[in-house]
């Protein structure tokens, strides 16, 4: 009687599966030959800053990482709303001074110029004629 030999499943598994899990010397020289970043060979080699500042930069680095993985929809949006004000300052810059010099266009208007009976509408045509560089103020008399 001749059987065939089957495959025992309980039978090792196959010596290049096993070099691979363990932690032979050729396995562990692979791993440690890595070369170190510039910035850590810099930083923490040739200058010798301390090891716990490294430990704390890697840690921030992953925790960096982790955070731009997990809230990317609230960045997105706290950098919109940031390149929305940054584009829309000039002109609230620009609305600001033209209140300001309207302000005190009307202030110079009431004090040298004497005209208290004037109209509110006529007053802020006249402070805004005077922001903007017209001449109409100076041609009203005393």
């Amino acid at each position: 009687m001749n059987r065939k030999e089957t495959i025992n499943p309980k039978d090792p598994r196959s010596k290049h599966y096993e070099d691979k899990k363990m932690n032979t010397p050729e396995n562990s020289k692979k791993k440690n030959d890595k070369n170190l970043p510039w910035w850590v060979e810099l930083l923490f080699v040739q200058i010798g800053l301390s090891d716990k500042l490294l430990i704390k930069i890697l840690k921030t680095k992953k925790n960096a990482k982790e955070f731009f993985k997990k809230d990317k929809k609230s960045l997105i949006t706290i950098l919109f709303v940031i390149i929305s004000f940054t584009y829309f300052y000039p002109v609230i810059r620009h609305s600001k001074n033209k209140l300001d010099c309207e302000a005190i266009a009307k202030n110079y208007i009431f004090k040298n110029k004497n005209l208290a009976g004037i109209n509110k509408r006529e007053l802020k045509m006249l402070s805004t004629n005077f922001c903007y560089g017209g001449q109409e103020i100076y041609e009203i008399e005393n």
